[in-house]
């Protein structure tokens, strides 16, 4: 019975040991969302997002539900997102904020705090880590993936496209 709580854990490792699930994972963090806004957010094909979501589905971290020909997607469990917060704080301690972590992109660690949000899906975004930048008269915006960038391009004017 003992071990059987350690092999749950390794399941669960397993599942989360992929950037893409991870990553859909921080999408998810405050709201639920479509497979076609998730897909445009991360700029997957549809089957290897929906690959992604059934192993996540599988391992019990996000549930679904469908509305017309929609597939909506939320976490399972609120304190997954508590759970991940607390890694990535791990590892910013462990490399005391300023560790470096790529020696040829000369990327630390302090550098992936997130300091902002994609004004378009809410999430929290590091300018060294956006995947896009976007400055207007308002000020300077940072996206996790260009899908966002262009939602917020049919709705603002930049002064200069990043």
């Amino acid at each position: 019975m003992y071990q059987d709580v350690f092999q749950l854990h390794e399941k669960l490792y397993k599942a989360l040991a992929n950037q893409k699930r991870v990553e859909i994972i921080h999408l998810l963090r405050d709201k639920e969302l479509s497979v076609s806004d998730m897909q445009k957010m991360l700029g997957l094909p549809q089957a290897n997002l929906s690959q992604h979501l059934g192993v996540l589905r599988e391992h019990g971290l996000v549930n679904s539900r469908r509305s017309g020909k929609a597939i909506h997607y939320k976490l399972a469990h609120t304190n997954l997102m508590r759970a991940s917060d607390l890694i990535r704080e791990m590892l910013i301690d462990q490399n005391q904020g300023d560790a470096t972590l790529s020696e040829e992109l000369n990327i630390k660690m302090k550098d992936f705090v997130p300091v902002a949000i994609d004004p378009v899906c809410g999430m929290r975004v590091s300018p060294k880590t956006a995947a896009a930048v976007v400055k207007t008269e308002k000020g300077t915006f940072y996206f996790c993936a260009l899908g966002c960038k262009r939602i917020f391009l049919s709705r603002h004017k930049p002064t200069n496209k990043s």
